[in-house]
């Protein structure tokens, strides 16, 4: 009996099949692999082609702010975040000075450093591939890697949604700009309000806390208010604000509450 068992281990060990079915080849199992790497992908293109489509918004509105059709697209090119983008043309259609919404459109595009801080932990990409990532490091890439459970998962995403949003987000900037020509004045059509109805529409599902919900009411507040009297693009810097004021605020609440909380307990 002993040596029965031994032989069973050891065949085991060295990858055969003992006893009954003994020298049958199994049955490769369909593992879960194929069916998680199947949902990233989906999960993936689902939100490259649904924000890359809003693309056309911005052809529409870069167009409508006076920039030729090349211009629209050399800005989705080389910039390709599409917040940035927005502000950057919605303060020239403002008739906002250029390096003031430059300025604009370059803090909001700091965030993607932050992004970039995460996710070269998470992906650990080779470094002569890092430079040509950076580049889809935005709000979308991050969202999809980060939902994921593993590397391999989260390269995958990361991958086809920075493909997929790039390449329709160049195509519909294109189709944009070029609408947006042969229209004429897009204000008559009300489409330079396209941009900023897609841009507020992307950013509402995301405004899931209480703190987030109060950044944005006092940004637009603060946005609102100084518009009369501040040059454009100088509002969008002033709304930034808004984001430490409710943070401050918030843990002066939280230590309150630690302090009333330890005197009670004493």
């Amino acid at each position: 009996m002993a040596d029965q068992v031994a032989d069973d281990v050891a065949g085991r060990v060295a990858g055969r099949q003992t006893g009954p079915g003994a020298g049958q080849r199994p049955e490769p199992a369909a593992g879960p692999g194929h069916a998680a790497r199947g949902a990233v992908i989906r999960d993936a293109l689902g939100v490259g082609i649904a924000v890359g489509l809003s693309g056309f918004a911005f052809g529409v509105t870069a167009a409508g702010s006076g920039l030729s059709v090349a211009q629209a697209c050399v800005l989705s090119l080389l910039v390709f975040t599409g917040a940035s983008q927005f502000a950057l043309v919605g303060a020239l259609a403002a008739g906002g000075n250029p390096f003031t919404a430059a300025a604009g459109a370059f803090f909001l595009g700091t965030r993607n450093a932050f992004y970039g801080l995460r996710l070269s932990q998470l992906l650990a990409l080779p470094k002569a591939v890092k430079p040509f990532a950076a580049h889809w490091v935005i709000d979308e890439t991050t969202a999809v890697s980060l939902a994921q459970r593993d590397r391999s998962s989260a390269r995958l995403g990361f991958t086809v949604t920075g493909l997929s949003l790039y390449v329709l987000w160049n195509a519909t900037t294109l189709l944009g700009a070029l609408g947006a020509e042969a229209i004429g004045d897009t204000a008559a059509w009300g489409l330079d309000a396209a941009g900023p109805a897609v841009f507020l529409a992307l950013l509402a599902p995301m405004l899931k806390t209480a703190t987030e919900r109060a950044v944005a009411v006092l940004a637009l507040v603060l946005g609102l208010g100084f518009l009369p009297v501040l040059p454009a693009g100088v509002p969008v810097l002033v709304a930034a604000l808004a984001a430490p004021a409710v943070l401050y605020v918030k843990g002066r609440g939280e230590r309150a509450r630690s302090a009333t909380d330890e005197g009670r307990t004493r």
